[in-house]
Order: structure tokens, then sequence, then C-alpha cells
């Protein structure tokens, strides 16, 4: 069984992950980490050299080899659940939780950030504020497909592993099967 998160960029998907991973004893894979190594290329380079289209069918790819993984959590690209039939797949393939963060979260993460989003860059923090609450906007609907949601604003790792346990996903025991 893998956990796919999933979630608009600076939700916290990577970070939930990796602590999430930890708790539950199960590996950990950030999708855009994958791609990049298996591609050779940074995600920004590549949407610039070949464009959009053929990133997501790429990414489709990445995110499809998952599905020969057990006891992963997955850290998808904020775009990924949007594109083609990914979110269905995503829940067809595993336990998919929307880590749910409010645009005025977004705009704080972002401005903070370390990590700058090439998508982002050169934005006053007011062009920012619109483009995050308008692109979520229309990720909602994908997201909100997602299994189980959860709040990101401070996300509790402990409470995220008690709403898994409820719903039968508890932490891999050294006898669990890889």
């Amino acid at each position: 069984m893998n956990i796919y998160l999933v979630g608009y960029m600076y939700s916290g998907k990577t970070t939930v992950g990796r602590q999430l991973a930890r708790r539950l004893n199960y590996r950990f894979i950030d999708l855009d980490q994958a791609f990049e190594s298996h591609y050779r290329t940074t995600v920004p380079l590549f949407f610039q050299r070949y464009g959009e289209a053929a990133f997501r069918q790429l990414e489709q790819k990445e995110l499809h080899l998952t599905a020969e993984l057990d006891h992963t959590i997955v850290s998808t690209g904020g775009g990924t659940p949007c594109h083609a039939d990914n979110m269905d797949w995503i829940n067809a393939h595993g336990t998919s939780i929307f880590l749910e963060t409010t645009p005025e979260e977004l705009v704080t993460r972002a401005l903070k950030s370390r990590k700058q989003r090439p998508v982002l860059s050169g934005m006053s923090p007011a062009e920012l504020d619109t483009f995050i609450a308008t692109q979520l906007e229309q990720r909602l609907p994908y997201y909100r497909k997602a299994q189980l949601s959860f709040p990101a604003g401070n996300p509790d790792i402990e409470l995220l592993a008690d709403l898994l346990a409820s719903h039968g996903i508890t932490p891999k025991t050294e006898s669990s099967n890889e």
C-alpha cells in the first residue's frame, strides 16, 4: 500500500512525506526528484526546453512506476493530480491525502522559501497572492478527489498517523512484505 500526498506547491508534501515515512517505517519518494534523477535535468529546465505537455506525459510515466512499490509515501508535484487521469489513478493505486492549505499560508511559505519556483519568479507579493489564489482555486476540484484531507498549516505527524490508522494504515513492521 502506497500513500500519495497531493496539494499545491508549498503545501508541505515533501516535508510531511519525509516525516510520515519515518513515522510509518515507509520509503519516501518525491516525484519531482524522481523525474529529475531519471531524466537527468531539473523540472524547470525541462519545462523551458520541452514545454508542459512533454513534462506532464513523462511525469505520468514516473507516477505509474510507483505502482511497482509498496509501503512508500509519494509526494506528487502540485500539478500532478490535475492532468490526464492522474488523480483517479492515484486513488486506484493507494491512499491519497490532500494537504490542505490556505492561499495566505501558501504565499507566506513562498515568500520565506529558499527554494524558489521559476513560475513565481519576479512576482510582487500582490501578484503572488493573486496567482496562487487563482491557481489553487482551479486545482481544488482535483485535490478534493483525495480519499483523505489533512490540514497542513501546522501539520501534526502523530495526528496524521492516527488518521491513517483509523483507515487501517499502520506502520510497517520488519515482518511486513516489501
